[in-house]
């Protein structure tokens, strides 16, 4: 499975180089401290050398996730914290803030619609769903798996997820899947595994789907369900990724891809892009194990896109 242009496992909270690209701010910059092996009371005497006043108690919520830095001395801190850190500069800052035409205004870098797009083929799918883009389900635990036959193409997705309601009333979850390069959207297949139903299925020719997951009952504030779906697919080119992207906070996601044995990739690694369209890094390398799998675990991760990606060696010539 793409998004548009777009052996060991990733810690439990993803590692410092993902968290710069994909936030939220909190987590990278705990995760800065972690790598330097700072006490926040030597940052705070860096800083004060700097003449940059800050309290602990600023420093403790920043990395907790409390409080944001949000005034023009705390950004002037969060930059002196950079060089102290020995990150790039703007790496902490871009998670917080970027330029808006108006001088001395702000605005969030991310989109604000997150992984959905305000135009183009899936917001005409969306826009065909009422309510789609509502924010009715928390994702406590996602497990997905993407199975990869031996004419290299994506076989199946499944994914298995607990949801936790956010308001009264929610009673369906809505997939977003995106084929690969070349896929016959229109054979691609949709079923419900466990304590759900599919309800409507719409389709776009570019490769495009999204779905409804109906529970059969409706959930009040704070209840859980527990669902699995599948997807048959098989019909585009080779596949080269398989990709997650965050529309809200996710508490932890376990993705896993499973070859054929006749069909082995090379140089498997996870990658990371703030969103959508934005350029892809590469975070860390990916060993297939001995049952033909490569997987990563993340956790606490609020927007953005991760994945894994692969490459394919040149087939015999003869």
């Amino acid at each position: 499975m793409r998004l548009p242009a777009g052996g060991p496992v990733a810690p439990a909270e993803p590692g410092l180089g993902v968290l710069l690209h994909t936030g939220p701010f909190h987590a990278a910059f705990r995760s800065a401290i972690r790598e330097r092996g700072l006490t926040l009371q030597r940052l705070q005497a860096r800083l004060a050398s700097r003449g940059i006043p800050l309290a602990l108690s600023s420093l403790s919520d920043w990395q907790h996730g409390h409080r944001r830095p949000g005034s023009a001395s705390s950004f002037r801190a969060v930059r002196a914290l950079e060089e102290i850190l020995g990150l790039p500069p703007e790496a902490l800052m871009r998670l917080l803030v970027a330029p808006y035409p108006v001088p001395g205004k702000v605005m969030p870098l991310r989109p604000r619609h997150g992984g959905d797009e305000p135009t183009g083929e899936l917001a005409r799918l969306l826009d065909g769903l009422p309510g789609s883009r509502e924010h009715a389900l928390d994702v406590v635990h996602a497990e997905e798996k993407a199975v990869i036959g031996a004419d290299r193409r994506t076989a199946s997705f499944w994914r298995r997820l607990v949801v936790r309601c956010v308001r009264d009333g929610a009673d369906r979850y809505i997939l977003r899947y995106f084929g690969d390069r070349g896929c016959r959207i229109d054979r691609v297949g949709l079923f419900g595994l466990e304590n759900c139903e599919v309800g409507r299925v719409l389709r776009n020719p570019s490769g495009v789907l999204v779905g409804e997951i109906l529970f059969g009952e409706t959930l009040a504030c704070g209840d859980t369900w527990v669902f699995e779906y599948r997807i048959e697919d098989g019909t585009g080119d080779p596949a080269t990724e398989c990709a997650h992207g965050f529309r809200f906070g996710e508490e932890q996601v376990v993705m896993q891809v499973r070859f054929h044995p006749a069909a082995l990739p090379v140089d498997c690694h996870a990658f990371a892009q703030p969103g959508l369209y934005d350029p892809r890094h590469r975070t860390a390398d990916l060993r297939i194990n001995q049952h033909h799998a490569v997987h990563l675990v993340v956790q606490g991760v609020t927007s953005g896109v991760l994945g894994i990606a692969w490459t394919w060696p040149q087939r015999d010539a003869g």
